[in-house]
């Protein structure tokens, strides 16, 4: 591929819990700015081309171990028995060729994506990632954190323990979900498919192609709305934006010129979000360089407001289908 990319993704929250931090409530800054961190992000991405069949290297995966009593453990995989499983490799340890390595790390669709860090004995390999992604700031002013008490079918048998909780211990424990009552998430993303110039000449990868690119975008733009958890029920995509341009054009940041705004516009009797793009007169400068641009959006919640659209293709987010 012999272009960059560069744009902005956006994922709607509804009483759900996109990102949440140890405490369970989500994810915020210092000064009190609710975001989510690119993990976030990433994961129902690894977990989708997981499902799909492809091979996916940093992702979560038990085994089943014995312990030196002989009993049976479900556990989580080691980077290197992943590894061993994902590419049928017998024993890491016995295998010190660098470049067999580095081919088959090549051909996870995370690695390719996201680059890696894979450090284990005899071999330690960094991958800086073509896809680079920043945190998603939530966009809506608005948002409110909702605790909901959750009822147990089950006594907790340590309560009998404590004599001041006898009559406690003859019920159901209770448990507790947080969520966002609403929140927007806009994430920043940019596409350097040249970061893996020095591996080409290796000859251990073929570099980031236009298909490594169509796949990443068809998955970035559905993953979340496919990922459907307890907590993440209620989140989906509603954004994205995707500029194209030649390898020397160099743009910002381009979540901090997008702005959320609810029920900002009434159509026929009904109201929609507006989600507004204020980069178009930057990349007007720059169309000599652009070679493309796109909107991703949810027409049945949400419109677009952006001076100078000329060229600009809109999509449904969902169908995919031009709007």
């Amino acid at each position: 591929m012999n272009k960059r990319v560069y744009g902005v993704l956006g994922i709607s929250s509804i009483m759900a819990n996109w990102n949440a931090d140890f405490s369970g409530y989500p994810k915020t800054t210092t000064s009190g700015m609710i975001f989510g961190s690119d993990k976030a992000f990433k994961y129902p991405m690894k977990k989708l081309w997981d499902n799909q069949g492809k091979k996916v290297l940093y992702i979560k995966s038990m085994d089943w171990s014995k312990d030196k009593k002989g009993e049976v453990n479900l556990i989580p995989r080691t980077l290197k028995e992943r590894y061993e499983t994902l590419f049928q490799v017998e024993d890491l340890k016995k295998n010190k060729d660098a470049k067999e390595v580095l081919k088959n790390l090549f051909t996870a669709i995370d690695v390719k994506n996201f680059g890696a860090t894979f450090a284990e004995e005899g071999i330690n390999i960094s991958i800086t990632g073509a896809v680079q992604f920043g945190q998603g700031f939530n966009k809506y002013d608005g948002t409110e954190v909702q605790e909901q008490s959750i009822l147990s079918p089950f006594r907790d048998p340590k309560a009998s323990e404590k004599k001041e909780d006898k009559e406690e211990a003859k019920n159901s424990t209770l448990g507790t979900k947080i969520v966002s009552d609403e929140a927007h998430y806009f994430y920043p993303f940019s596409i350097n498919p040249f970061a893996y110039k020095e591996f080409t000449e290796l000859g251990v990868t073929e570099g980031y192609t236009e298909d490594d690119y169509e796949e990443f975008k068809k998955t970035a733009l559905c993953a979340a709305t496919v990922f459907a958890t307890n907590a993440k029920a209620g989140c989906e995509n509603e954004f994205g934006l995707l500029v194209e341009t030649e390898d020397t054009c160099y743009l910002p940041v381009l979540s901090e010129y997008i702005q959320f705004q609810k029920d900002g516009i009434e159509e026929d009797s009904k109201t929609y979000n507006v989600i507004e793009i204020n980069c178009m007169d930057l990349l007007r400068e720059e169309r000599e360089k652009i070679k493309k641009v796109e909107i991703y959006y949810n027409p049945y919640t949400t419109r677009i407001q952006a001076e100078g659209m000329e060229g600009v293709k809109c999509y449904n987010i969902f169908t995919q289908k031009e709007v």
